[in-house]
């Protein structure tokens, strides 16, 4: 079936490509500069000069927006590349070992998940300090356990192919076993969690930013634009209600995208 008789896939799609396209030239869709405010434009409302309304600075809300993807998505898109990178090599590690060496590393592993994903990002954060890199560097170790649990689950199931047993029994060094054999066909799975876990870590990365754990003012964020709101939530809601609905938006297309990519397989 085509996107076209898919509308949801279709918005979906052009969210995210809109997103995309914040993060590599946000220039292109802004209309403002998102650092300089207007003294006598304070807390305008949405209107065809700013689409957002203005902060309490005089700020456009829109372009601040549009620059905070760069940001929080690719504070995100990193999050997810340490924790598959993390995670699957614990998990090819502890998969192809096994015995005790896969008993010990599972059992930190299972402690790992236990802990709840922003807690451990919240003692990362405080260890390193604050900024974007340290709160991606955060919220990636808190989703490398079930990156690690599903690769170990699929090299437990790979390894004993009949393809991967040929090649050990023609003498292949074991470490070749692994990178040309195993791998590959374990990681697809991996490959398509680390799609929804974007979703995810979007949130997660935004959740941080508003607690003030993320980029420091004046530098735009999505979560730390909801959380400068707050304080003018009675006469101006735009201010955290549009850039969460953007959250919103983009989490969900992440989402419908995903989904849609792995019942395709």
């Amino acid at each position: 079936m085509s996107a076209l008789k898919k509308p949801g896939l279709l918005l979906a799609s052009l969210i995210l490509l809109l997103a995309l396209l914040a993060v590599a030239a946000p220039g292109l869709l802004a209309t403002q500069n998102p650092l300089e405010g207007v003294a006598t434009q304070k807390l305008l409302g949405p209107s065809a000069q700013h689409w957002f309304g203005t902060d309490h600075l005089g700020r456009d809300l829109y372009s601040r927006v549009i620059y905070g993807a760069r940001l929080s998505v690719a504070a995100a898109a990193l999050a997810v590349v340490i924790g598959v990178l993390v995670g699957a090599a614990v998990g090819l590690l502890a998969g192809a070992i096994g015995g005790v060496v896969d008993f010990v590393i599972m059992r930190v592993v299972d402690v790992l998940i236990a802990v709840p994903g922003i807690l451990l990002a919240l003692i990362v954060v405080a260890t390193l300090g604050f900024g974007p890199w340290s709160v991606a560097i955060g919220v990636g170790l808190g989703a490398a356990g079930a990156f690690a649990r599903v690769m170990r689950s699929q090299v437990l199931r790979v390894r004993n192919e009949e393809y991967v047993e040929a090649a050990g029994a023609l003498g292949v060094r074991r470490g070749t076993v692994l990178v040309t054999h195993v791998l590959p066909n374990a990681a697809r799975p991996v490959i398509s969690m680390a799609a929804l876990e974007l979703g995810t870590a979007i949130l997660s990365v935004s959740a941080l930013s508003f607690l003030g754990f993320g980029p420091q003012p004046p530098a735009p964020e999505w979560g730390s634009l909801v959380a400068a709101g707050r304080e003018f939530v009675a006469t101006s809601m735009w201010l955290s209600v549009l850039p969460g609905a953007v959250i919103v938006a983009v989490v969900l297309s992440v989402n419908r995208i995903a989904h849609q990519l792995g019942a395709s397989k």
